[in-house]
């Protein structure tokens, strides 16, 4: 049960994702997040110093909850590839502006400056990246993969978030017909290459 002032942030951090997402970060102000959340200035003031602390405890709240979710793919059973397909599909099923939530670490890193933005590449890293590497290096260990030069699973593991991140657009989900087509397609292009018609064949849809 949420006490008062923690209804207050968690209604003015879901103004504040709203806004962001649907805005470039110069152009959102105070007062917009205020008015959005149904909040007064006072009140917005009382929890955030600024704007930059108030994105900053956005992100890295959505970045720690996102971070919880992938671990329980890192933690289940079964083969590389059945986690890395759990992975996809748990990313998949988050509602469509926590997927896009996460762009706007790419999009807004170099407004700010360190210790700030150290820390919300870090969180980025501990919540997508660095739990596929931990897949992906327990797959090499198994034979499931071939380790690139070097052995390194991290080059792996980025090569991976950055190729569901692409396939999960709005264009892809129009040819597909479901999310869990989606999934299938990314774990068979990871593990099969895109020289392999037959491994992808059966998550297009028919004529």
């Amino acid at each position: 049960m949420y006490t008062k002032s923690e209804a207050t942030i968690a209604s003015i951090l879901a103004a504040a994702e709203a806004l962001f997402l649907n805005q470039h970060y110069a152009d959102v102000t105070m007062d917009d997040i205020a008015e959005s959340a149904g909040v007064t200035k006072g009140a917005l003031y009382h929890h955030f110093a600024n704007k930059e602390a108030l994105y900053a405890a956005m992100m890295l709240r959505d970045l720690k909850a996102k971070q919880a979710l992938f671990n329980s793919a890192v933690n289940s059973p079964g083969t590389c590839r059945e986690r890395l397909r759990r992975f996809t599909q748990i990313f998949l099923d988050l509602p469509r502006e926590k997927r896009d939530l996460i762009k706007l670490v790419r999009r807004d890193i170099n407004i700010f400056n360190d210790p700030l933005r150290n820390r919300l590449i870090r969180a980025y890293q501990a919540a997508l990246p660095e739990q596929a590497e931990v897949i992906i290096r327990d797959g090499i260990c198994e034979g499931e993969l071939t380790p690139p030069p070097g052995g390194d699973a991290r080059l792996l593991s980025w090569l991976h978030v950055a190729m569901v991140e692409v396939i999960l657009t709005r264009y892809a989900e129009s040819v597909f017909r479901s999310r869990d087509d989606v999934a299938d397609f990314a774990t068979r292009l990871f593990f099969d290459g895109a020289g392999n018609p037959q491994g992808h064949r059966d998550a297009l849809p028919t004529a």
